[in-house]
């Protein structure tokens, strides 16, 4: 009890209730202490509750729009770069902190967080917005309807939730999951044993697709081991390449593919109605993210052209099927002073490619006459309002 006196000490705004049962003097039963206390300390802006040491933190009224980002591995990274690269650039003041900003979105916190608690947050109203892999959305957000994905494709961490079997033994002629079901091998007394990490998605799948008789191992990291170690059958779990299964003896089967995932902006729909300012910050996010990745992988072109017209250039330009561009290409005149008269002989050329493209284009460009051709990246292609928005504001009933 001196412990918990002194914490309080220390923290004068701390308020406590306490009740403790112990047996009688007499009683030679070991003492059971049971304490259940409410803290608001003056060193945290959220109320926490404690029942025998765990610790829940609940959300409090809060003007402050929280963004919550991985705090580690490749999706932090990536993550950084997306917002870097829309001109979001997080600023963090000390690397070891866990709460960041965005300059330039006012009023906008960054956390970062787990993946997985990034998205227990936001279904606690702890978070607004983060950014995450679907596989994750799914696997801890279980359907709850107070999730709402912003933006599906942010065309980073792409993976796939997978089952996979071994190459050999009793699945070596296995290449279905309805042949896997079809099994007789898998009984109470002998289920098929799965190890995986996605203890919700995983048993939902299997029992989907046929298979009652199922015992799940739960384990994150080396599964391909866990059937040549003979501590599983099966696996379920995330594949990029599929490297990594072929070199353990490992195989994906038919329909065994559980979830096409990649990194997703997710929002909690609570927030988004309720919180101020939170669908202008996310309107702008979204719009950033939707005008850099139609950019991706495009370039502007632009070439000098002879002829008599922009009709007749154009009608050049458009008989080449890589020319066309978006919408269709830009002609404009370029005035030049020939013997003292100004002269529009020449056309200037404005179009956009895909880097696929892009070497077939300058060649066309330059059979049908074009001349002192330049290319250079795009970094955004603003449209008309991005579908994604109407979208948002349907699945709100706005």
């Amino acid at each position: 009890m001196s412990l918990i006196q002194t914490s309080l000490q220390q923290c004068p705004a701390a308020t406590t209730a306490f009740s403790q049962f112990l047996p009688s003097p007499s009683s030679h039963s070991s003492t059971k202490l049971s304490v259940r206390f409410t803290v608001s300390c003056c060193l945290s802006s959220s109320p926490m509750t404690s029942v025998n040491g765990n610790i829940d933190m609940q959300s409090s009224d809060r003007n402050e729009i929280r963004l919550g980002l991985p705090s580690k591995g490749r999706m932090a990274t990536d993550t950084l770069d997306l917002l870097k690269d829309c001109q979001l650039s997080v600023r963090q003041l000390n690397p070891r902190q866990y709460v960041a900003d965005i300059p330039q979105l006012s009023n906008v916190e960054v956390w970062f967080q787990r993946p997985k608690d990034i998205v227990r947050k936001l279904v606690s109203g702890d978070l607004d917005l983060g950014i995450v892999g679907l596989d994750t959305v799914s696997e801890f957000g279980q359907g709850n309807e107070d999730l709402v994905l912003v933006h599906d494709e942010l065309a980073y961490g792409d993976c796939r939730l997978s089952l996979a079997i071994p190459k050999y033994g009793i699945f070596e002629k296995i290449n279905s999951v309805k042949e896997l079901a079809q099994m007789t091998h898998w009984t109470a007394e002998k289920p098929l044993r799965v190890a995986t990490g996605f203890t919700y998605l995983g048993p939902k799948f299997l029992r989907e697709n046929g298979l009652q008789h199922v015992v799940f191992s739960t384990a994150d990291g080396a599964l391909e081991a866990a059937p040549a170690m003979g501590i599983a059958d099966a696996i379920v779990d995330l594949v990029s390449s599929g490297t990594t299964l072929k070199e353990n003896n490992l195989k994906e089967i038919e329909g065994g593919v559980l979830l096409e995932s990649q990194a997703v902006l997710v929002a909690s729909k609570k927030s988004l109605l309720g919180r101020k300012g939170l669908l202008d910050i996310t309107h702008e996010i979204l719009e950033r993210f939707e005008a850099h990745l139609r950019a991706l992988g495009q370039f502007t072109v632009v070439a000098n052209m002879r002829g008599s017209s922009a009709e007749e250039v154009s009608e050049r330009i458009l008989s080449q099927p890589s020319l066309s561009g978006l919408q269709g290409p830009t002609i404009s005149p370029v005035f030049r002073k020939i013997d003292g008269k100004v002269k529009a002989d020449y056309y200037a050329i404005v179009i956009c490619v895909s880097k696929k493209q892009l070497y077939k284009s300058v060649q066309q460009l330059r059979a049908i006459g074009g001349s002192g051709v330049l290319v250079s990246p795009l970094t955004y292609i603003f449209d008309e309002e991005t579908p994604r928005w109407r979208q948002l504001l349907s699945k709100l009933g706005l």
